[in-house]
């Protein structure tokens, strides 16, 4: 599989990860598909994404509404050589992919060799847990009872990390409280993974414990192994 996590997607910093992800996607073919993370009714997010993947040579469609899905919607959607999760509310977007039966299904497709990409929600989606979107609602991870996700990346993920300078701290104090490490970008800043490691874009962060560096990418190349090939992990 591959995967691509982003912190914000259409802004010049990305650049050099969107001809990376659109290298990965057209060798492959060119249809992405998008779940949007809840209503659009006047698809003004779903347009703004269109024009930007056809800079690169790609097609956006389906437009899947989670709300509103029939069973052709799906198989266009999984037929796509990538699917695109939106940004947005990630705790209505986890809900309403599980209400639509998606969530397993997209978890079976992205392993089967399948690129799923995922800007800021879609990007959280898929750790293992949507706790640190706790953040941005000025809650607690704790308080996020029901929060299991996609679970395709041994670590949690937090995007927008420059966006309120109290981010920082909460996730150190939290990372105290969890055996997790914990991936943090800013805009312009992400992740791609795929079979032959992780293609680091800036200087995200690691936390662990309660403390914080920029990623090594030996560091988080050994993370993504399968737990019985891994060497015990260091202490940032």
């Amino acid at each position: 599989m591959i995967l691509a996590l982003y912190s914000d997607q259409v802004i010049a910093e990305n650049a050099p990860m969107d001809r990376r992800l659109a290298e990965l996607v057209r060798q492959r073919g060119e249809h992405i598909g998008y779940v949007s993370s809840g209503p659009d009714p006047d698809r003004h997010f779903f347009n703004e994404k269109v024009a930007y993947y056809a800079e690169y040579g790609l097609k956006l469609d389906p437009f899947i509404d989670l709300d509103d899905i029939v069973p052709d919607d799906l198989e266009r959607l999984f037929s796509c050589n990538a699917i695109h999760l939106s940004g947005g509310h990630t705790g209505h977007f986890l809900h309403r992919l599980r209400k639509a039966n998606v969530l397993e299904r997209l978890r079976t497709w992205t392993h089967d060799d399948g690129i799923l990409i995922g800007t800021s929600a879609g990007a959280i989606l898929m750790t293992p847990t949507i706790a640190v979107d706790a953040f941005f609602l000025g809650q607690q991870p704790k308080d996020i009872t029901d929060g299991e996700a996609l679970d395709l990346v041994p670590f949690e993920y937090f995007p927008h990390l420059n966006e309120d300078e109290r981010f920082l701290p909460a996730l150190l104090r939290y990372s105290e409280t969890i055996t997790n490490r914990i991936v943090a970008c800013r805009d312009g800043e992400g992740l791609i993974v795929h079979k032959d490691g992780v293609e680091i874009f800036g200087k995200p962060l690691m936390i662990f414990r309660g403390a914080a560096d920029v990623i090594s990418l030996d560091r988080l190349d050994a993370l993504m192994l399968p737990p019985q090939s891994r060497a015990a992990p260091k202490t940032i």
